[in-house]
């Protein structure tokens, strides 16, 4: 490995929307940076799989449906 080309890897706390603090290691800032979380994977819907809807503008889902059946 060369030497002086590396970021420092240091300790920082990731604080998440909810106030839970989590200490990790990182080369974000320097070492005791916090950083402060506006959406986390406890609330955020792409990771939550709340508040997703399915659109059928064209009735896609309704000919598909009446062609094989309901999947689910």
């Amino acid at each position: 490995m060369k030497k002086n080309i590396h970021p420092e890897y240091h300790e920082i706390t990731v604080v998440m929307t909810n106030g839970e603090e989590i200490k990790t290691r990182s080369v974000y800032g320097k070492p005791g940076d916090v950083i402060n979380l506006d959406i986390d994977p406890l609330t955020h819907p792409a990771w939550t799989g709340t508040g997703q809807k399915l659109v059928d503008t064209a009735g896609q889902i309704s000919k598909f449906s009446k062609r094989y059946g309901d999947l689910s």
